[in-house]
């Protein structure tokens, strides 16, 4: 169980602190926590770090020192990295739906195909300009890592409930909906007063991972939350279509919640950590630094590595408590449950058998027979998804439709009113959110899904009714 930080857990040199007087991270950085924490813990904080800075400035002064030797050495060796040039032609690679791709993911895409490490790749149909790898782009390379090929909420997933109850439950009880939302939901910078207690909290990571033993108390504090941006946890109905589903469900139509969210804060400081450690072990051109690696056989690689699945399972359970809470508020057991999760890299083989990593940023695991959610936005459907398998594809489907405006071009572009009457007609009460998170900042979903009709299979279609976001005000109220 996590504990409230102590008083003086402020004083105890950190990460962020090294980070922030511009000390290098990766090695370098966790040789200096590991000394200090071991040898110099009598000295105050800012003593520490004008010792650690003395190392930096003049390494090879302390070569030979008992103690600080070994920092010396992680900083030399830290100079010594030698650029990487970009293979000369990109790698060919599938495009799903390359008609309503934007240039900008075209071109990031085309620059991931040229590095040294990659091997294949292909741009789903939601695909729009992210940071390094394309949103949307799957990337498969050989025993490395790109914490920016994940992205910055590691393990960002969707997951369903659906209840044995009639879709007509949702008019009838609209108000005790909302309240349910309201009561058992927490979104952005809130969080519950009293955490739900969960096992991820004892994992080893927390205690054998510098940076990763930092974000324990603040993990803890946002156990069973949804973040801002485009999460949410929604009631809706689902209609099963496939009479051959895996839940054994008759065709019909159910109360579902859906929710949509990551690794919270967790899983945002272990990406912009370990993108540094990458950046600066890994010297890419200017145009592909974004997409620096880890070596897996390194030991920033494997850190990163458990990390980035102690995140992904973070994520996870904080989907199971927000479930778990929502149907005991409705006081129901689900029939079934479906998750699926993308900003992730797994390893994975090929039809020759032969491993890679394969990232999935906002794309979805596709393999054969693999269950999953796409959805639209809070005013179109959304589709309960079985994978075929394609290999072109990397076994890979969208993660959702994909956006065609940025939230700056949104709120620049939109009205409050226009969004209004949009999601009224649509017959959809939102709790919370913004004008970018609109449903017309989306692609339709309906074209997104044509254009992977290759790569999976419609097993049910997801409605939403009752929406809630990040915010606590209702959604567009008119000025």
């Amino acid at each position: 169980m996590a504990k409230k930080k102590n008083k003086t857990a402020s004083k105890k040199l950190t990460a962020k602190d090294l980070m922030n007087i511009g000390f290098p991270s990766g090695k370098p950085l966790s040789t200096a926590l590991n000394i200090v924490h071991t040898y110099f813990t009598e000295l105050g904080k800012n003593h520490q770090i004008e010792l650690v800075q003395d190392v930096l400035t003049a390494p090879e002064q302390y070569k030979m020192h008992v103690t600080l030797g070994p920092l010396a050495q992680a900083i030399l060796a830290h100079k010594e990295i030698a650029p990487i040039n970009l293979i000369s032609e990109n790698i060919p690679y599938k495009i799903y739906g390359a008609e309503g791709i934007e240039e900008g993911a075209l071109k990031q895409m085309e620059i991931a195909m040229r590095l040294p490490v990659t091997v294949a790749g292909a741009l789903m149909p939601d695909a729009h300009q992210g940071y390094g790898l394309p949103i949307g782009g799957v990337l498969a390379v050989e025993n490395a890592v790109i914490p920016y090929g994940v992205g910055v909420d590691i393990g960002c997933r969707m997951s369903m409930s659906i209840y044995n109850i009639h879709p007509g439950y949702i008019d009838k009880k609209r108000d005790e909906l909302k309240k349910i939302l309201l009561d058992n939901t927490r979104f952005g910078f809130t969080s519950f007063k009293r955490p739900m207690e969960h096992e991820i909290m004892e994992r080893p990571e927390f205690q054998e991972i510098p940076i990763i033993h930092e974000l324990k108390d603040r993990a803890y504090s946002q156990l069973g939350t949804s973040g801002g941006g485009n999460h949410f946890v929604e009631f809706g109905i689902v209609e099963i279509q496939d009479e051959q589903n895996e839940f054994n469900l008759p065709l019909g139509s159910y109360l579902s919640v859906l929710s949509h969210s990551g690794s919270r804060g967790l899983g945002a400081n272990i990406a912009g950590y370990y993108t540094k450690v990458a950046m600066d072990s890994c010297k890419l051109p200017q145009e592909a630094k974004h997409l620096a690696w880890l070596d897996l056989d390194s030991e920033a690689g494997q850190e990163y590595w458990l990390a980035m699945n102690l995140a992904g399972d973070y994520a996870s359970a904080c989907h199971h408590q927000i479930h778990a809470r929502m149907a005991t508020a409705l006081g129901e057991t689900p029939l079934a449950t479906i998750e699926n999760h993308h900003n992730f890299a797994w390893k994975e083989k090929n039809a020759k058998g032969n491993e890679y990593i394969v990232h999935r940023k906002g794309a979805t695991p596709a393999g054969k027979g693999v269950l999953g959610i796409i959805p639209g936005s809070m005013a179109t459907p959304g589709f309960i998804v079985r994978g075929k398998g394609e290999a072109a594809s990397i076994n890979s489907a969208s993660h959702g439709a994909g956006r065609v405006m940025s939230r700056t071009q949104a709120k620049k572009t939109l009205t409050k009113p226009e969004v209004h009457k949009f999601i009224q007609k649509a017959g959809i009460e939102v709790i919370g959110s913004d004008l970018d998170e609109a449903p017309m900042v989306y692609k339709d979903i309906h074209q997104v899904m044509a254009a992977q009709q290759g790569l999976v299979e419609v097993v049910g279609t997801f409605h939403p009714r009752i929406v809630r976001m990040n915010g606590d005000e209702k959604y567009m109220e008119v000025d």
